[in-house]
């Protein structure tokens, strides 16, 4: 017995098509899901979308359910809410999971890779937990303790969710930096202070950088405290980055880190799994005030072309979700 599903993909640079393909439902030792919502990883996305993944990057770039090689054409995404159709084991009919599977209308996949998703979260918002999962991972590479002045540079989503994240551990004083003005109103609902990068305030015991910027990675070095540490939490693809060193880098002893979700931090990798990370990350997005991230979603037969002004920065959008009839 088969089913025809429809998936997004990217077929040239800033050129996105849906195709159809055959599922068979009764290959293997898979559930059969239909997607609720799924989203798009903006930043990661947008490099795809232009082209733009390096060479040598290409391995390491390649999504957990990825069809195609990059450059083009790729079957791209990591953020999809669907519902089991059929019980399933453990998983009964109607469940809603969480998956890195890309934009598709309907899927197979093992239970393994499932992520149950509590009754009383949004399909919408719980596509925010691969984004979730990066900021929860960014914190542990950072380290931040009680009390701390912390800032960070670029709130994108996961620079949105890492100064939520941080507002919330005791005693820390958050500041969300970025370009936009309009991301004040952002900080103001998560409870962070905001400032433009020239103001931005400056002896801050721990920064992270997440615009994929050469002036914002800058303005995080500019910013740092003596000895203090910076963690680079952005993906710049292709693109050179110009850091300045000269200055007060070295003076200051400042401690420059790179964060990447691909492994669980350092710190707790000796305990963590994959698994336990992603589980803990789908529980942080009870607060309806996350919300806030999510633009108005799109239908996804109309995301080709809908999706084009996001990719190519023309909407300021944070987190964008796709919802399927």
């Amino acid at each position: 017995m088969s089913e025809i599903a429809r998936a997004l993909w990217y077929t040239a640079p800033q050129t996105i098509e849906i195709r159809e393909e055959k599922l068979s439902k009764s290959s293997g030792n898979r559930v059969y899901l239909k997607t609720h919502a799924s989203a798009i990883s903006r930043g990661t996305e947008a490099i795809v979308f232009s082209g733009d993944v390096p060479v040598s990057e290409r391995e390491r770039m390649t999504a957990p359910f990825q069809e195609g090689t990059f450059p083009f054409p790729v079957k791209y995404g990591y953020a999809n809410v669907s519902e089991v159709a059929e019980t399933t084991g453990e998983l009964r009919a109607g469940q809603r999971v969480f998956s890195l599977y890309p934009h598709q209308s309907n899927f197979l996949l093992s239970a393994e890779a499932l992520y149950p998703i509590p009754e009383d979260l949004p399909s919408t918002r719980a596509t925010l937990a691969a984004n979730m999962e990066t900021a929860l991972n960014i914190i542990w590479d950072a380290g931040i303790l009680p009390c701390s002045r912390v800032a960070v540079v670029g709130t994108g989503t996961v620079g949105s969710l890492v100064g939520y994240l941080c507002a919330r551990i005791a005693g820390v004083r958050m500041t969300m930096i970025d370009v936009n003005p309009k991301r004040q109103d952002i900080a103001d609902e998560f409870s962070c202070n905001f400032a433009l990068p020239e103001v931005a305030p400056e002896n801050q015991d721990v920064v992270v950088h997440c615009s994929a910027s050469e002036s914002g990675l800058n303005t995080a070095i500019r910013i740092a405290g003596r000895e203090a540490k910076i963690v680079e939490a952005s993906w710049y693809g292709s693109r050179p980055s110009g850091l300045v060193l000269g200055g007060s880098f070295h003076s200051q002893r400042l401690c420059l880190v790179s964060s990447q979700v691909g492994q669980v931090a350092p710190v707790m990798r000796p305990r963590w799994t994959h698994r336990r990370r992603m589980e803990a990350a789908i529980s942080l997005l009870k607060d309806e005030v996350l919300d806030t991230l999510l633009a108005p979603a799109i239908e996804f037969e109309k995301a080709p072309h809908d999706l084009k002004d996001v990719l190519s920065g023309k909407k300021d959008t944070l987190c964008q979700p796709i919802v399927y009839s």
